[in-house]
């Protein structure tokens, strides 16, 4: 089936309409197509928070790993240069940590945000291009992960003696204008990275459902992604 046929299908399908739509795998219908979005993203967020939550999810994964706030880059070599390399090579790898340790607390609201799609949700997903699932999940949870990754991080990045230095030297900075609010906190800084890398990876996932859905092994998926094609 033509990929355009399918859109207008499904702009019918949100208007509320139960069409039945023609697809390679016999016929789509509204439940279908919605079903199948629904596994490509649970499929997605699960893969991602597998990946990511563990040790050297982020740290071993140059795609995700979080990097020294620029403000601090541009001092490291003078901190090395003084004796500071151990903490600040200690601080890159605890921001990495706080990461690797905050992203399971988000399955369950990735899961929620699933449940809860609609059907223009669907509508959307199928056409948004490779970043729809992105921008859904961060649509829909990002406000939220950002509450409960903030605590995670804090506790794993406290210990660091040097992050409480940086927030102390990039508030001031901050308020002359010199860096950019959201760096201004080590933790706000790492607890951002972390939701990134973590969309980041949701939407590889959907790549790789929507280049090669026969792959997946799942029937749902072959049904509604191979339409596509």
């Amino acid at each position: 089936m033509k990929r355009r046929e399918l859109m207008k299908a499904v702009g019918v399908m949100a208007a509320g309409g139960s069409v039945w739509v023609p697809a390679q795998a016999g016929w789509l219908s509204e439940t279908d197509a919605a079903a199948g979005i629904r596994a490509a993203l649970e499929r997605g967020a699960v893969a991602a928070v597998s990946l990511l939550g563990r040790t050297d999810g982020f740290l071993g994964n140059p795609k995700v790993r979080i990097p020294l706030p620029d403000f601090l880059q541009d001092v490291a070599g003078f901190l090395k240069a003084t004796g500071q390399r151990k903490r600040i090579e200690e601080l890159e790898v605890s921001m990495n940590r706080a990461a690797e340790a905050a992203v399971p607390e988000a399955k369950a609201l990735l899961m929620n945000a699933v449940k809860a799609m609609s059907v223009d949700d669907a509508k959307q997903l199928l056409t948004g291009g490779d970043n729809a699932v992105t921008q859904f999940f961060a649509t829909k949870t990002r406000e939220p992960l950002s509450v409960k990754f903030l605590p995670i991080v804090q506790k794993a990045t406290e210990r660091v003696k040097l992050a409480a230095r940086y927030n102390a030297v990039a508030s001031k900075a901050a308020s002359f204008g010199l860096l950019r609010e959201e760096n201004a906190n080590i933790q706000s800084y790492v607890t951002g990275k972390a939701l990134d890398g973590l969309y980041l990876m949701i939407g590889e996932e959907e790549k790789k459902i929507r280049a090669d859905p026969v792959g997946t092994g799942s029937a749902i998926l072959k049904k509604v992604f191979g339409s596509l094609k």
